[in-house]
């Protein structure tokens, strides 16, 4: 289906969670009411309508935030039913552990009858719509309006392609029309469709309904068909064309402008600025805050490494950041003061492809395998981060030798801000070997989202507490 009907139909689920959340509030309120007068309930439960709102309030926020947190949303008119269940209690569980917070926050006494019934309530009536959502979503539909009635210019692999695509979202009030090409004929697919040439476009557009033209041609054809979409634009019909000029490019393709001039552009990075804006406004407060809470540690830190070995407390290095800009990496210094040095006469103990990475680093001095193992020696990069430099989530940054040693497809990792932690933390830290580092950052760049930064930086905090995985 096109992406605007698929927003539609997760914001459906939205509302309806609203809803049931609501239904369920408002019905463990009544029930624990009904208790009021009964053993052991020996005291009157009430909340301030104020409150109430409030706690509502609180409640859909987090049951929202959950579900497409755990993207719930994105699979619930296909998903089975031990699926829906397991989703949901975990949904609905989390819901009820933030309501005992704003509880605790707001310095309320909330009756733990109340709020476990209303988890149990949400539960139910949340799996019970879950469970049926296929066929309850398939009466929606029909609400979205009349039918969408749509046509394909083309008859190669592609268009059919497109066609198919189209007879899949048919569910959604979309419907494929014909074909369009050079000569009329016929296009087998599902069901069998006409194919009408060109030519005979103005006719068709005043005896049919047509809202959607969609072009999937080479990319010669376009220029020869500038007479077309100068007939679509007077007619008012909606054009689209499927950009495949290079079918081996995997960027995301959108438009954007400078001035007057329209420019196709290919992204093999995140490009949305508000949620980029967004990521960076978070890594400076968390940064800022950390640094803020954690510079009396840092100081004995600091002093402890100074009294334990020679050299400087703080270690700087040159690494790549953004798009290959070079900027001075901070770090606790976890070895001797000339390890640099000594690097040379150890790569035969390599045990990666392409960075220098080395088990049990004889170069270590006991502080630092300490400040290593707990990831304490990468708390002086929150000031990289806060000068924006560095990310709190990305991949980690490179030494300007390894990336010299990049093959092409790796370098690509480098078009997205280096972060304190990353994907490759979670799956493994040290144990994983190169290729599987360079995998998993395109992973994490081609999936980009501000929920994906935070479940990152949640599972890397049991990692750096118990020091898991780390050399």
């Amino acid at each position: 289906m096109f992406s605007r009907h698929y927003r539609k139909v997760k914001a459906i689920f939205g509302l309806t969670d609203s809803l049931l959340t609501s239904l369920a509030f408002v019905a463990a309120y009544q029930t624990r009411s009904q208790l009021n007068s009964q053993q052991p309930f020996h005291w009157v439960f009430y909340i301030d309508f104020r409150v109430a709102v409030l706690l509502l309030l609180v409640s859909l926020v987090a049951w929202l935030a959950l579900g497409y947190w755990f993207n719930i949303y994105e699979k619930l008119d296909s998903a089975h039913p031990p699926v829906v269940l397991r989703d949901t209690f975990r949904q609905c569980f989390l819901g009820v552990i933030c309501l005992v917070v704003a509880e605790y926050l707001l310095r309320l006494d909330l009756s733990r009858v109340f709020v476990a019934l209303f988890g149990i309530y949400a539960w139910i009536l949340l799996c019970l719509f879950r469970i049926n959502a296929a066929r309850v979503i398939g009466a929606v539909r029909k609400q979205f309006g009349t039918a969408h009635f749509v046509m394909v210019v083309g008859s190669n692999q592609r268009a059919r392609h497109l066609g198919e695509a189209l007879e899949r979202s048919s569910d959604y009030s979309i419907r494929l029309v014909g074909f369009l090409d050079e000569e009329p004929g016929q296009v087998h697919l599902s069901r069998t469709y006409e194919q009408y040439p060109l030519s005979g476009l103005p006719e068709l557009l005043r005896a049919q309904v047509i809202d959607e033209i969609i072009f999937a041609v080479d990319s010669q054809r376009l220029l020869g068909l500038e007479d077309v979409f100068l007939l679509c634009d007077e007619e008012g019909v909606r054009t689209r064309v499927a950009v495949d000029f290079f079918p081996h490019v995997n960027s995301e393709v959108y438009l954007d402008s400078l001035g007057n001039f329209p420019l196709l552009t290919f992204s093999a990075a995140p490009h949305d600025e508000i949620r980029l804006l967004a990521k960076r406004i978070t890594d400076v407060v968390l940064a800022g805050a950390a640094l803020v809470l954690l510079l009396p540690f840092m100081l004995l830190i600091m002093l402890l490494i100074r009294l334990t070995s020679p050299g400087p407390a703080i270690f700087r290095q040159q690494r790549c950041g953004l798009n290959g800009r070079r900027f001075t990496f901070y770090k606790f210094r976890s070895m001797r003061d000339n390890a640099e040095e000594l690097k040379a006469s150890l790569l035969i103990l390599n045990d990666k492809s392409t960075a220098f990475k080395i088990a049990n680093d004889p170069r270590m001095t006991p502080v630092g395998r300490f400040l290593r193992k707990f990831s304490i020696d990468e708390w002086p990069q929150f000031w990289n981060v806060v000068k924006g430099e560095m990310s709190l989530v990305g991949p980690r940054p490179a030494v300007p030798e390894e990336v010299e040693r990049y093959q092409r497809w790796q370098r690509r990792r480098l078009r997205m801000r280096p972060g304190l932690t990353c994907l490759w933390i979670l799956a493994g830290r040290d144990a994983l070997d190169f290729e599987t580092w360079m995998k998993m950052d395109m992973q994490y760049i081609d999936n980009w989202s501000l929920a994906l930064d935070w479940k990152i930086i949640l599972g890397t905090i049991p990692r750096m507490l118990t020091g898991k995985g780390a050399h």
